[in-house]
């Protein structure tokens, strides 16, 4: 499988061939995956939310099941805050999906069911972040994916 250069740093994986299929290994899910074009966009996305923007591995998860209007969906991935309760939520599509309103409208339907106020869509070339003010009922895209808080002080 031929893997394009994303719009991330450069990182290395545990990459692995069995029966004909290459696999990625996810340090989140202890498990090799198959190595899909989504797949090695979500991993590129993962590997910098973790190194790049400090977000912990233990609250980091990944193809997190949810249920929205009582139907089971699975969202790429899901970031939740000290507290647990959700902070970013992320879609990613394949590098040759093009980003557009359905895009947006799948993540805005996951989150629904989330309220988390970082939104990430990323096809690995493109990335585009949103905060949301639920007070304000308003949002506005960021230039990038904020850092993870830092702990407060007392």
């Amino acid at each position: 499988m031929e893997l394009p250069k994303l719009n991330f740093p450069d990182y290395s994986f545990r990459l692995s061939e069995k029966s004909g299929k290459t696999y990625i290994f996810d340090p989140l899910r202890k498990k090799a995956v198959v190595l899909t074009p989504e797949e090695w966009v979500r991993q590129h996305l993962v590997r910098y939310l973790l190194q790049e923007r400090n977000y912990p591995k233990g609250l980091t998860r990944v193809e997190a099941g949810i249920s929205v209007y009582g139907a089971s969906r699975r969202c790429d991935v899901l970031i939740y805050d000290r507290s647990m309760e959700p902070l970013l939520v992320a879609e990613c599509k394949a590098p040759s999906v093009n980003i557009d309103q359905a895009t947006f409208d799948q993540l805005a339907l996951y989150n629904y069911a989330l309220k988390a106020p970082y939104l990430v869509v990323t096809n690995g070339m493109q990335h585009y972040c949103c905060r949301l003010d639920y007070r304000r009922r308003s949002y506005e895209f960021l230039p990038d994916i904020p850092f993870f808080p830092a702990e407060e002080t007392d």
